[in-house]
């Protein structure tokens, strides 16, 4: 069995996956919204304490496994330095007291493998990771085989929808906010512009987006429910539209048989219903994960883990280090 560790951000979660069957033992997940909503978003010092509380609770719940253990996995990269610390510091330990192989794992690999909770990968794939941090369009082969095809300059798409929520007050985290909301507005209601709409350049923005919703509530103040709601719906429509739109000329050119969303912000219904059209009309196998996986979570590292582990991706646990930012997957 392998025991992995998540701290990336403002959830501590651990999880027990089984080596040869790829099944999922054990996973428990604290989040740590209700601390961080009153400040309108995560507050990394904040988030490290609660971590250095929690974490240690999820371990003991974990304790009858421990003898079993074949190696111990961690997050490293990207996330919040404060915060990956805290499970980097668990797993340095668990490895060093347990003489455990330690298995560094990249967050955003992890979100892959969110697909693969206890199956058998689907390789090559044409990934789409839209989530609070990161906006990308992936093309994976195999474990060490990932492709960046497009990125965002500026915003991503989770992070414009907690934006727009906080402009309007509606509170954090934003995304699931919006989405609700948006099924009573009118999208028709207000303009709202699709970035880079006529540039070939493979690329998102959200910052365009952002500050079109900024006009349009300083412009119709005081908001009323309606107002509200109308907003949300133009700014999800135009949010979809830029991000279908640029995922089109990938289609057109690479013609994917696979094609995946993952990240936090690929639970959003209307996203999932906009590319599920979007591989019907390309005739392509559309791949989402468990509504509950697709937040940060540790079952998804303890899965990339396995891979890992078959592939001895092993460092010492004195040389692991912590990555807040990364261009490599």
């Amino acid at each position: 069995m392998i025991l992995s560790i998540e701290s990336s951000c403002d959830d501590s979660s651990i999880a027990i996956t089984e080596i040869a069957t790829k099944k999922l033992l054990f996973h428990r997940k604290i989040s740590q919204e209700l601390e961080h909503a009153k400040y309108g978003g995560v507050v990394p010092e904040l988030a490290s304490r609660l971590h250095a509380v929690d974490l240690p609770k999820l371990l003991e719940e974990a304790e009858p496994y421990l003898n079993d253990l074949k190696a111990v996995a961690v997050t490293n990269e990207p996330g919040l330095s404060v915060t990956l610390l805290e499970g980097v510091a668990m797993a340095q330990a668990l490895s060093i007291a347990k003489d455990l192989p330690l298995i560094p794992i990249n967050h955003l690999k992890a979100h892959i493998y969110s697909l693969f909770i206890e199956k058998e990968t689907t390789f090559p794939i044409l990934v789409l990771l839209i989530s609070g941090g990161h906006t990308m369009v992936l093309d994976v082969k195999e474990y060490d085989d990932i492709k960046v095809l497009a990125t965002t300059m500026d915003d991503s798409f989770g992070e414009s929808f907690d934006k727009v929520a906080k402009m309007m007050g509606l509170g954090y985290p934003g995304g699931p906010i919006v989405e609700k909301l948006a099924l009573k507005g009118d999208e028709k209601k207000f303009s709202m512009p699709i970035p880079l709409q006529n540039s070939p350049k493979l690329a998102f923005s959200y910052s365009g987006i952002k500050n079109a919703v900024r006009l349009v509530v300083e412009a119709n103040q005081p908001l009323d429910d309606q107002t509200k709601a109308d907003i949300a719906a133009s700014f999800q429509k135009a949010a979809i539209a830029h991000l279908l739109q640029k995922s089109k000329k990938i289609f057109k050119e690479l013609k994917p048989k696979n094609f995946a969303i993952v990240g936090g912000a690929s639970a959003n219904m209307a996203v999932r219903k906009a590319f599920t059209d979007l591989c019907e009309e390309f005739d392509c196998n559309i791949h989402l994960a468990d509504l509950y996986y697709c937040s940060d979570n540790t079952a998804m590292v303890g899965r990339c883990a396995v891979d890992a582990y078959e592939l001895k991706k092993f460092i010492s646990a004195l040389d692991i280090k912590v990555q807040p930012r990364t261009d490599v997957i």
